[in-house]
């Protein structure tokens, strides 16, 4: 899902798990933003894989003369990659049409979700269920509102088609994580406005509030760090 990373990278992170580009069946992408598709035009070329994108989204992706196969859907509908089910689901970011997913195979639940600037009653809906969670915790507030941002920018990070601020994502934890997530992973941090450390102790904090800090293991992806690899 996403291809932010440059196809070297990828490929690299994919080595270190053992894992080839040849077990890549299909690329995922949930909106245009260039920290998500910066990677996409060369490694579609070398897979040459369906890449899955809205048929909004798919004409706003700089192709540069090569177009791979694309499988383009409708925000909001379901559909199978091998033995996959794919949820996907609008969410509030300021892209042309931004989508989360929640992917379904042998019992197992996970959720996906970054680039949003609030929690929606829809998204809460969707990511139900999950056993493992993926959400963004992109900005620290205070640390914004003094950072090197200009002010437009940072009325961009925090308005409601912006990015979810520790505390919001803090707020939906302690109020309505579901019962059934084992892990939740915070990521998408801001490099220049957040610190892992500052997300893991408001994220155990909340957890610890929710009576959910003996049932759901925390982990914080760091900016640049490859994270574990989560087996279920």
């Amino acid at each position: 899902m996403d291809v932010g990373l440059s196809k070297r990278d990828i490929l690299t992170r994919l080595a270190a798990i053992g894992e080839t580009p040849e077990n890549l069946t299909a690329i995922l992408i949930s909106h245009e933003h260039s920290d998500h598709v910066n990677g996409l035009v060369a490694l579609a070329r070398q897979l040459d894989v369906p890449v899955y994108i809205t048929r909004l989204t798919a004409p706003s992706i700089p192709w540069c003369e090569y177009t791979p196969k694309l499988d383009c859907f409708q925000a909001g509908t379901s559909f199978t990659i091998g033995d996959i089910d794919v949820d996907s689901f609008t969410v509030p970011h300021d892209a042309v049409d931004p989508v989360g997913f929640c992917f379904r195979a042998r019992g197992i639940k996970v959720g996906v979700v970054t680039d949003l600037g609030y929690m929606p009653e829809s998204i809460k809906f969707h990511l139900r269920g999950c056993d493992l969670m993926i959400l963004e915790s992109n900005h620290d507030l205070e640390m914004l509102k003094v950072g090197p941002y200009p002010w437009s920018v940072k009325q961009r990070v925090m308005g409601r088609k912006g990015h979810l601020s520790n505390e919001v994502v803090s707020d939906f934890i302690r109020d309505d994580l579901d019962s059934s997530i084992s892990t939740l992973v915070l990521g998408h941090l801001s490099e220049h406005n957040n610190h892992p450390e500052i997300v893991r102790v408001m994220g155990e904090r909340a957890l610890d509030r929710a009576g959910r800090a003996l049932f759901t293991r925390l982990v914080v992806a760091e900016p640049k760090g490859q994270s574990e690899v989560f087996s279920y």
